[in-house]
């Protein structure tokens, strides 16, 4: 009987079943299989458990293939040569229209003997990266199998540990953190141990390595960072540089926020080098002071803005794409499609360098006309496109900070609006809706505009300065303004008004809309600071026309992009698709701050701007001591941010603008806003005049505690719907504008012979908040009568170092000041 036969005859029941088993085992083994398994003559679960010979073969096995696997990688795996890992290719750069804009990986290489690199550089990157090298077998079995493990679970990627290792890595420079690259990595690091030596390795590897400033190779990056040849280098200077193969993306000290990192790497080299026997005590009490880099020296192809548009574009490929390292892009190899439009950031330039030639005398006014920066940003609402910047003066001219995308400059009055929006939006705690939730106001709600007056929060009670008294917010000028409509103190940029609305809705509330409409969180100041709602924070040119974009569209905040395509040695990358836009505003609360900005701009601060000839809405922005000075406008196709401000390039030291163009002040509504409107000019000239949509009426009338009941009360606010010329002797002094502009404009103050209730005399005090207010008299007085507003027709739609925490004046006497 065969084993199977048996095994029937074993499972049939009864006694004849029995029988026939026995016979079946009396009969002899049967058949045998190749592979015993289950196990014959074995029952439950023995039957199914492999014997100690089946484990023994199993493994037996297992391992003759992997041994095999290995030989057979081992013995068909090539060590690149040294040539082939440093072919010379370009990364290339398009405009929108598909032509090109520029390239840059050119050659900023060459290769070199390890004798022509200095022995303090060779030993200052030993000690800093592996300190084992001249004895070690080129791998790190810890180190590998930590990154193996990482890789697997989803984690954070290890980098190389040996500077074998490393070398290897700087061949497959695609960096892939896959384990198929991990096993290629592993076995040419075993085969290059074994086929070079160790100074073959060293010179491979600090002929391949990556610097930072575009500079592959220990040559490179001498003549790069100090103008020397790479056997010049002392120990200073070596150690420096070993310091930026860590990450020169954040250890070059040319930018000011890494300078810090960049020394403190700097001394522990040192350190390591006398500790590992790489230099003396002696050798390294000679390095006190940080050896600063010389000026980076660009190509003449990033003249100009391109350069910047480089930069832009960089920073967006590698947050998109993290494969995708500055490395990579020196490398060369890559196509990068742009949104940039040629036009536009030529006019852009030519605005800037136009207002700068006509307003601007270094010679004749050193002391204020030098250094005067600029930054600004276009982008298209709705989509996100940025199609035009200017970063400043080109890095031809030593500047290579890019102002487009600058931090620490602070926004002024043009962070109002996002105070504005949260109230529509959020509404103020100060007044409940028929739901039990604070009530969304309007931009007719009224709120004190007097200069110098105290602030308090919803519950009624005094907002306290640091110095232990009732907090004061300073207007612009002096003068007493009375109640005003919200319209009317963002028309004229009162201070006063938004510190109060910023109390009535919550300053977090102000902070979650503002990063809602595309400000990023990490640019804002705290929020609960009194001053907040006057623009402390310090947001990029990119941000701020990002934020005002969702304006200009109703409310559809779109992320800005500056990319459209990535190919990488012909390959197209994903994940570079046009943002997708959210709605952050309800399109009825976006198109009503619309129409209080469009009110800025023909009949307020921003008057400048009616030159353009077509609607526009926008607002200006001035600092405190009068450091930066902004103007964001935008029509329905078009938002473009312009700031100014004036710093010296020695220390970062923000400066005034007082006495810039031999005006006693500058102002948004000044140069930023020439810059803007002749910019839109050119870059409009070719595209229809749309008006913006027509506001859904929002929200009611909530007027802040104090405001008069009786319309006669409010002349003095309703008096600055007419924007006549100011008195030549206002009462205050400090209302007539200075030759060229320097003085914003501003409604005129009343004269003697008289007061008006809540202006010049003091107004009757309710003791709750006046909800809702008389309406129009028969009659009025043509100063006095309610301000016209804006005819708007439907409008066509379709279409990237935290700052310190601001510290407000805060006396019974004084407060900060914004001015608009």
């Amino acid at each position: 009987m065969t084993r199977a036969e048996m095994r029937k005859a074993g499972q049939k029941g009864g006694d004849g079943g029995r029988r026939g088993a026995a016979a079946a085992a009396a009969s002899g083994p049967g058949k045998k299989r190749f592979i015993d398994y289950p196990r014959w003559g074995k029952t439950g679960v023995r039957r199914w458990l492999p014997s100690w010979k089946q484990w023994l073969s199993a493994f037996l096995l297992f391992f003759a293939t992997g041994v095999g696997l290995v030989f057979y990688l081992y013995q068909t795996t090539t060590v690149p040569q040294l040539k082939d890992l440093v072919k010379d290719q370009n990364t290339i750069y398009y405009w929108a229209d598909g032509s090109e804009m520029t390239r840059k990986g050119e050659t900023n290489r060459q290769i070199v003997e390890l004798n022509d690199i200095s022995p303090t550089l060779q030993n200052a990157v030993i000690s800093a990266e592996n300190e084992t090298f001249r004895t070690d077998s080129g791998i790190d079995p810890k180190g590998m199998l930590r990154a193996v493990y990482n890789m697997a679970k989803g984690g954070q990627t290890q980098g190389a540990s040996t500077i074998t290792q490393q070398y290897v890595k700087n061949a497959y420079l695609s960096q892939e953190q896959t384990l198929s690259r991990k096993l290629r990595e592993f076995f040419i690091t075993l085969k290059l141990n074994q086929q070079k030596s160790k100074d073959d390795i060293l010179k491979g590897y600090l002929n391949t390595s990556w610097f930072g400033r575009g500079a592959n190779g220990a040559q490179a990056a001498a003549q790069a960072y100090y103008g020397v040849d790479a056997k010049d280098l002392n120990l200073c200077q070596s150690a420096m540089l070993a310091g930026l193969l860590k990450g020169a993306t954040y250890f070059d000290p040319t930018n000011p926020a890494n300078k810090p990192r960049a020394e403190d790497r700097w001394k522990w080299i040192l350190d390591r080098m006398v500790i590992t026997h790489n230099a003396t005590p002696e050798e390294r009490a000679k390095c006190t002071a940080f050896p600063d880099p010389i000026a980076s020296k660009t190509s003449s192809n990033m003249n100009g803005e391109v350069s910047y548009l480089v930069d832009t574009v960089n920073k967006y490929i590698v947050t998109k794409d993290p494969s995708i390292t500055p490395q990579l892009i020196d490398k060369g190899g890559l196509k990068v499609y742009t949104t940039f439009e040629k036009d536009k950031v030529d006019a852009l330039k030519k605005a800037v360098d136009g207002v700068k030639a006509e307003t601007l005398d270094p010679q004749k006014r050193p002391d204020n006309d030098k250094f005067i920066q600029f930054g600004s940003a276009s982008i298209r609402p709705g989509d996100g496109a940025i199609v035009a910047l200017y970063g400043g003066d080109g890095v031809e001219n030593g500047h290579f900070d890019n102002n487009a995308d600058a931090s620490g400059v602070q926004v002024g009055s043009t962070f109002k609006p996002f105070v504005l929006a949260t109230a529509m939006q959020v509404g103020v705690q100060t007044a409940k809706g028929d739901d039990g939730k604070p009530k969304r106001i309007s931009a007719d709600s009224r709120y004190l505009a007097d200069d110098m007056s105290q602030i308090r929060k919803p519950d009624g009670s005094l907002v306290i300065g640091d110095d232990g008294k009732p907090y004061r917010q300073k207007n612009e000028d002096a003068g007493k303004r009375g109640y005003v409509s919200l319209r009317q103190a963002m028309q004229w940029s009162y201070n006063v008004p938004f510190v109060q609305l910023n109390q009535d809705v919550g300053g977090q509330n102000v902070a979650d809309i503002a990063v809602q409409m595309g400000i990023r969180k990490d640019s804002l100041t705290d929020p609960k600071t009194p001053t907040f709602p006057l623009g402390t924070s310090t947001i990029s040119p990119i941000r701020m026309a990002t934020a005002y974009g969702t304006l200009a569209a109703s409310g559809k905040e779109a992320d800005p992009y500056s990319v459209t395509k990535v190919e990488v040695n012909g390959v197209e990358r994903p994940g570079f698709k046009k943002p997708d836009f959210k709605q952050a505003l309800e399109p009825a609360v976006a198109d009503n701050v619309t129409d209080v900005l469009v009110n800025v701009a023909k009949n307020g601060t921003g008057s400048k701007s009616t030159a353009l000839g077509r609607p526009v809405a926008g607002k200006t922005g001035t600092t405190d001591e009068n450091k930066s000075a902004w103007w964001v406008g935008y029509t329905p196709q078009l938002v473009t941010s312009v700031g100014m401000w004036r710093e010296d390039p020695s220390n970062h030291v923000r400066l005034s603008l007082n006495g810039t163009g031999g005006n006693k002040s500058v102002h948004g509504g000044d140069i930023p806003t020439e810059v803007f409107t002749r910019y839109m000019k050119d870059a409009l000239a070719n595209e229809k005049k749309m008006d913006f949509p027509s506001p859904t009426p929002i929200g009611s009338e909530v007027d802040s505690s104090g405001a008069p009941v009786s319309p006669t009360a409010t002349a003095t606010q309703t008096m600055i719907e007419t924007p006549s010329a100011p008195a030549t002797q206002p009462s205050n002094g400090g209302n007539q504008p200075q030759p060229g502009g320097g003085n914003q404009p501003q409604p005129p103050v009343p004269t003697q012979g008289g007061c008006v209730p809540g202006v010049d005399c003091p107004a009757p005090q309710p003791s709750q908040p006046t909800k809702t207010r008389p309406g129009p008299t028969s009659s009025c007085v043509v100063l006095l009568c309610p301000s016209p507003q804006p005819t708007t027709q439907p409008t066509d739609t379709t279409a990237p170092s935290k700052p310190g925490k601001p510290t407000p004046s805060s006396t019974s006497t004084g407060g900060a000041q914004s001015a608009g």
